[in-house]
Order: C-alpha cells, then structure tokens, then sequence
C-alpha cells in the first residue's frame, strides 16, 4: 500500500456524533476537522449565503 497524499476530493462523513471533513491541501497532505451536527448546519448555511456585494472604499490622501 502507498503513502497516504494530499491529492483527492474533499471528503466529509459522520463518524459517530460528529461530521468529519478531510479538504486536501497543496503541496501534500490533509486539514481534517471535526464539526457537532449544529457546527456542520451553522458552515452549510454560511455557505449557502451569498456574500454581500462590496464597494471598495474610496482613498482618502494622506500628508
């Protein structure tokens, strides 16, 4: 069997009670983090949300 890499897809799964995603990161290896049921709603949300539109703010000249 092979070393384990980075290369792949973001995977997520429950393991017990809580969600666990592994995202793949560049250069090798994984960010796993684990997340409780409302932890896992409250990203789902967030990233179900458009993000507000955002003018950049005017520059102001310093002396």
């Amino acid at each position: 069997m092979g070393p384990r890499t980075g290369d792949g897809p973001l995977e997520a799964s429950k393991e017990g009670q809580v969600n666990v995603m592994r995202i793949p990161l560049e250069g090798g290896g994984r960010l796993v983090g684990e997340l409780s049921p409302d932890e896992a709603a409250a990203l789902a949300d967030a990233l179900n949300t458009p993000a507000e539109e955002t003018t950049p703010a005017e520059e102001t000249e310093q002396p």
